[in-house]
């Protein structure tokens, strides 16, 4: 378990690679490395905003909120699709009685990354890059039912 100290010093250095996949992404000139820097923004945007700094008197809250155990890779799920809809079927028993913001989902025209937050002590993540074909960002959603957890990029 990090100290107070360790978070900092681990939030900081997420906010330096925001910092610099930022920098990056002005440079990058090329649609596939511009994609992978996208998504790997949005991870890091979504990783600070669920680990805001530390504060001293507020140890015993942010141990609570801390990531679970190990992280697990999403390799078994259905798809469907049709000419107008793709759609990811995710089955993880217990994961509509997790709060809504432990499923999160990040989306870009080629790609989504899927991140499901201490669910039983592990956390448990899926990427697709690279695909067929661009997808509507605004029009791409998640929903969580009793059954599986699904997504429509």
């Amino acid at each position: 378990c990090w100290g107070t100290r360790g978070r900092a010093a681990a939030w900081a250095a997420l906010q330096k690679d925001l910092e610099e996949v930022k920098e990056l992404l002005t440079k990058a000139t090329r649609k596939r490395l511009r994609d992978v820097l996208m998504t790997e923004k949005h991870k890091l945007e979504l990783e600070i905003k669920n680990q805001p700094p530390p504060k001293p008197k507020d140890v015993a809250e942010e141990d609570k909120s801390l990531l679970g155990g190990y992280t697990v890779k999403i390799n078994n799920y259905g798809w469907d699709q049709s000419d107008k809809f793709i759609k990811i079927y995710i089955s993880l028993n217990g994961v509509q009685k997790l709060p809504a913001e432990n499923v999160q989902v990040n989306f870009t025209e080629r790609s989504f990354d899927l991140l499901v937050k201490n669910l039983n002590g592990k956390n448990y993540t899926m990427t697709f890059n690279n695909l067929l074909k661009p997808i509507s960002v605004e029009g791409s959603s998640r929903k969580v039912s009793p059954c599986h957890c699904q997504h429509d990029p």
